[in-house]
C-alpha cells in the first residue's frame, strides 16, 4: 500500500518524487474523458501515461483505469479505451470515454515503488489519485481544491498528527467520488495547507470497499 506523503498517515513517509502532471477538464460523473500516450515500450508492457499521470507499464491483455493494452509490435501498442481499439506509435496520444463495465469495481496495478495510483474526478473535475489506507480521508492539495471549485473557507478546521508535528487542514464533504465504475456520494476530504504530487485516496472512501491484494494487484469493490 502506498503510503502518503504529507498528512493523516501512519507509519512511514515515502513521498513520491515525480512531480505528476494532473488533466484538468469538467466531466459528467457518467462519462471520463481519457487521455492516453504512449510514452515507450519494454518487451511485452506498454509505458502508458493516462490522464496526464506518469508512465506505467502494463502487460498486454492488461487494463489500468479502463485502458486494455491488446498488443504490441516494434513501437507500436494496440489499446481499447472506451469500447474501441487504437493504435498508438510511441509519442502518439489518443483519446476516449471509459464508462466503467457495470462490475462495480477497479483493478489497479502498483508501479515500481509498490504505490497504486489512478485517475478518478471529485465533483466532476479529474484528480489524480495515489492509493493510502494510513490517510483517515482523501486529502486534496489546495491546487486540486480549486480546480474542483471547492472553497477551503467554507470548510472546518481540524488540527492532525504529521511526521513534522501537527498540522491545521480544512475539513469539507465531496459530493461525488469517482474511481473507474465506482461512484460514491458524500465522501470527507481534508485540504490540506501544502502541495502533493497525487492526491490521497483515503479511508473515507475505502472503507466502503472490498480490498483485495493480489502480488502487484489491488482490485476495489464497491460494498456499500
Amino acid at each position: 500500500m502506498a503510503t502518503g506523503c504529507m498528512i493523516l498517515m501512519s507509519g512511514k513517509s515515502n513521498c513520491h518524487s515525480t512531480l505528476l502532471a494532473l488533466l484538468v477538464c469538467l466531466l459528467p460523473a457518467t462519462c471520463m474523458a481519457q487521455d492516453v500516450g504512449l510514452a515507450g515500450i519494454m518487451g511485452s508492457k506498454a509505458m502508458l501515461m493516462i490522464n496526464g499521470g506518469e508512465p506505467q507499464a502494463v502487460p498486454v491483455g492488461q487494463t489500468v483505469d479502463g485502458v486494455k493494452v491488446l498488443s504490441i509490435q516494434g513501437d507500436q501498442a494496440t489499446i481499447e479505451v472506451g469500447g474501441r481499439k487504437r493504435p498508438l506509435r510511441v509519442g502518439q496520444h489518443a483519446i476516449g470515454t471509459s464508462n466503467g463495465d457495470g462490475s462495480g469495481k477497479v483493478t489497479m496495478t502498483a508501479d515500481g515503488q509498490g504505490h497504486f495510483f489512478t485517475t478518478g474526478t471529485v465533483n466532476g473535475t479529474s484528480v489524480r489519485f495515489v492509493v493510502d489506507t494510513g490517510a483517515t480521508f482523501i486529502a486534496l492539495g489546495p491546487s486540486d481544491a480549486r480546480r474542483i471549485g471547492i472553497d477551503p473557507n467554507k470548510g472546518k478546521k481540524a488540527l492532525a498528527s504529521t511526521a513534522n508535528g501537527n498540522a491545521v487542514y480544512m475539513r469539507v464533504m465531496l459530493d461525488t467520488v469517482r474511481i473507474g465504475d465506482i461512484t460514491l456520494h458524500n465522501v470527507e476530504a481534508g485540504i490540506l495547507p501544502t502541495e502533493m504530487p497525487a492526491a490521497l485516496l483515503g479511508m473515507s472512501f475505502l472503507n466502503r470497499m472490498e480490498m483485495q491484494r493480489d502480488g502487484s494487484t489491488m482490485t476495489l469493490k464497491k460494498r456499500f
